[in-house]
C-alpha cells in the first residue's frame, strides 16, 4: 500500500526514536546462547511466488519457499562442495556414467508417509515427460537408464558422461503419493506443497504472505525457529521502513538504503559478498530491431556502466562482460567490458541504417523512427533507476526508448509468451557454468529460459562439449570460449554484477557468511530464549 508523505515522516520518526532505544539490547555476551526452539523469521519480497513445486518453478520468489520444503539428493555445503541431503551416500561408476544413490531411511514427507526411492523415480518420470512445463528437463533426458534397486537406492545411467549431473541432484524430490493421476501442471498440491523440508507449508494467501512452520520431523532434527513467514511487499521502500521498525527480520535493502542512515541498522547485521548474478538488458531477437547484431552492440556501448555502478549501485557492483561472473572459474578474464563509446555505436547504427534523416534528434529507417519499450518488473528501486539510466543514455545516440514497469506475474507472462521489445532483468546462476538451460538453441520454447531466441550453432557445440567434459580445465578453456563468443553476439546487453546485501536482525543466533552466503544453514537459526518474549519480532 503507498504511504503518503506524512505517514513516511512518522515512520522515519518512530524508527529514529525506536533505533536509539533498542540500540546493544541484542549482546550475544550477556544471553544463554543454548539453541531454543521458539519466535519466527519474517522477510519480504516484491513479488509472490508462482509455483511451490520445484519442478515448476521459474521465479526466486518460488525458488526461496521450495527450498525450505522440499529437498534434494545434494545441496551444496557452505564451503560450495557438494554434499548429501536426501541421499546419504553416492557412488558414480562405468566411466562417470552411472550414478548410485544411497538414499536416508529415517525421512517422512510432512504428511507422514515414508520418503523411498519410488518417489525419485516419479521426479525424474515428472523432470522428462513432454507434458509438463519444466525449464530443467534437458538434464534428466539425458539419461538412458532409471532405476531403483530397493526403497534406497536410486540409479541413474547416462548415454556419456555428463559433468553436471552430481549439481543437478540438487532439484527437489516431489511425493509420487501426492501427484501421481494428477495434471502436474495444475494441480492443487503446487499451491499446498508436501515435502521433506525442514519447513511444513502452513498458509498462502496471495499477494499477502506464505506462511510455513517448523518440521517436527526433520531428518536433521527439528529446526528451532517456529515459523517463517513470506510477505509480500511489493515497494521497496516500504520493506525498508518494516525493517527499520521491526517487523522484519532481514532483507536484501538497496544500495542507497545499505549506505545511508547506519544508525537505523543497529539492530541488524549487515553483510555484503559478491552475487553469484548480474544484471542485463535483454532483447528479444525475433524482433526485427535486434536481429541485427550492429544494433544489439551500440546500445551495449551507448550504456555508461560506471554511471549505473556509481549511482545507482553507490560502488557496490563491477561491470559484467558476459554470461559468467567474476567469481565462476568458468569467467574469461580477457573479454572487456563493452567501451562506453557513444560515437562508434552512432558509427554502428548508421552502417545497420539507422540515420537521422530529418534532424529530429531520433534516428530514422524506412520512414520509422528507432523507438522500443523496455520492460522491468514493479517495486525493484533498483532497476527502475537502471532504466532510466539507460533511456538517458539511448537517447543521446538518438533512441527512443519507452519504460513499461509491470507486476511481477504479468512479467513473467510476457517473458513466457515473448510479449515483449527487450527486458530489464538479472540472473541467479547455479554455481555449474553449464549454460545449457539459457543459451542452447533447444530451450527456445514457451516458458523455457531462452527467451530471447538466442541461436549460435558454436555456442551450442561447446555447451554440448562442456557438459561432457570432466576435467575442469579442458572445461575451463570450453566456457571461456562461450563467455566469449555469447558477449559479443550480444542478445543481450550485459550491465553489473552486483553484491549480495543481506541484513539480519541481530537477536538470530547462527547467522554465518560462507563462500555460499548466508542462509545455507538458516534451518539451525534460533532467537535465544531471553530474546523469546518481549523483544520477539511482530509477526
Amino acid at each position: 500500500m503507498p504511504l503518503a508523505g506524512a505517514q513516511i515522516l512518522f515512520f522515519l520518526l518512530t524508527a529514529c526514536s525506536s533505533v536509539s532505544q533498542t540500540k546493544d539490547k541484542y549482546d550475544p555476551t550477556k544471553v544463554d546462547l543454548t539453541p531454543v526452539n521458539g519466535g519466527s523469521y519474517v522477510e519480504a519480497s516484491i513479488s509472490d511466488a508462482s509455483y511451490l513445486n520445484p519442478i515448476l518453478a521459474k521465479d526466486s520468489a518460488s525458488s526461496e519457499i521450495n527450498n525450505l520444503v522440499f529437498n534434494g539428493l545434494l545441496k551444496f555445503d557452505k564451503s560450495l562442495q557438494i554434499t548429501g541431503d536426501l541421499a546419504e551416500s553416492w557412488d558414480v561408476s562405468h566411466q562417470g556414467k552411472t550414478i548410485t544413490f544411497h538414499l536416508r531411511k529415517n525421512v517422512q514427507w510432512h504428511d507422514g508417509v515414508p520418503f523411498t526411492s519410488a518417489d525419485v523415480l516419479f521426479t525424474y518420470h515428472m523432470l522428462i515427460a513432454t507434458h509438463t512445463q519444466t525449464a530443467f528437463g534437458e538434464d534428466y533426458k539425458l539419461i538412458t537408464k532409471a532405476e531403483t534397486p530397493d526403497p534406497f537406492t536410486f540409479r541413474v545411467t547416462y548415454g556419456e558422461p555428463f559433468a553436471p549431473a552430481l549439481e543437478s541432484w540438487g532439484m527437489g524430490i516431489i511425493p509420487k503419493h501426492i501427484y501421481e493421476g494428477h495434471d502436474i501442471n495444475t494441480f492443487k498440491a503446487n499451491r499446498q506443497p508436501i515435502g521433506t523440508g525442514p519447513f511444513v507449508f502452513k498458509e498462502w494467501i496471495p499477494d499477502e504472505k506464505i506462511v510455513l512452520t517448523a518440521n517436527p520431523h526433520y531428518f536433521r532434527g527439528r529446526p528451532p525457529l517456529n515459523r517463517y513467514i513470506y510477505r509480500i511487499v511489493p515497494d521497496m521502500s516500504v520493506q525498508f521502513l518494516e525493517l527499520r521498525q521491526g517487523s522484519l527480520g532481514g532483507m536484501s535493502p538497496t544500495p542507497d538504503q545499505f549506505n545511508g542512515y547506519p544508525e537505523f541498522f543497529d539492530s541488524y547485521n549487515k553483510f555484503h559478498y559478491p552475487a553469484f548474478r548480474y544484471d542485463y538488458v535483454a532483447f528479444n531477437l525475433t524482433h526485427s530491431l535486434f536481429s541485427d547484431i550492429r544494433v544489439r552492440q551500440a546500445i551495449s556501448e551507448s550504456i555508461n556502466r560506471q554511471e549505473i555502478i556509481d549511482g545507482v549501485y553507490q560502488g557496490l557492483a563491477v561491470p559484467a562482460t558476459g554470461p559468467f561472473p567474476p567469481t565462476s572459474w568458468a569467467y574469461n578474464p580477457n573479454v572487456k567490458v563493452p567501451a562506453y563509446d557513444l560515437e562508434a555505436a552512432k558509427n554502428k547504427l548508421a552502417a545497420a541504417g539507422w540515420i537521422d534523416h530529418d534532424g529530429d534528434g531520433l534516428l530514422d529507417k524506412n520512414g520509422k523512427i528507432f523507438e522500443f519499450t523496455l520492460t522491468t518488473n514493479q517495486g525493484n528501486k533498483v532497476r527502475e533507476s537502471m532504466s532510466q539510466i539507460i533511456q538517458n543514455s539511448l537517447r543521446r545516440i538518438g533512441i527512443k526508448m519507452d519504460i513499461r514497469i509491470v507486476e511481477w506475474s504479468v512479467f513473467l507472462k510476457y517473458m513466457e509468451e515473448k510479449q515483449f521489445e527487450a527486458v530489464l532483468l538479472g540472473w541467479n546462476l547455479a554455481r555449474d557454468p553449464d549454460c545449457h538451460a539459457i543459451w542452447h538453441s533447444s530451450n527456445i520454447g514457451k516458458g523455457q529460459y531462452n527467451f530471447v531466441t538466442y541461436k549460435n550453432t558454436e555456442v551450442d557445440q561447446l555447451i554440448e562439449e562442456g557438459r561432457h567434459t570432466f576435467d575442469r580445465e579442458k572445461r575451463k578453456n570450453i566456457y571461456q570460449k562461450i563467455h566469449a563468443l555469447i558477449a559479443n553476439d550480444t542478445p543481450y546487453a550485459f550491465l553489473v554484477v552486483p553484491e549480495s546485501l543481506p541484513v539480519v536482525h541481530k537477536k538470530y543466533i547462527g547467522v554465518e557468511q560462507a563462500p555460499a552466503g548466508i542462509g545455507w544453514n538458516f534451518e539451525e537459526w534460533f532467537i535465544p530464549k531471553a530474546w523469546q518474549t518481549k523483544n520477539e519480532l511482530r509477526s
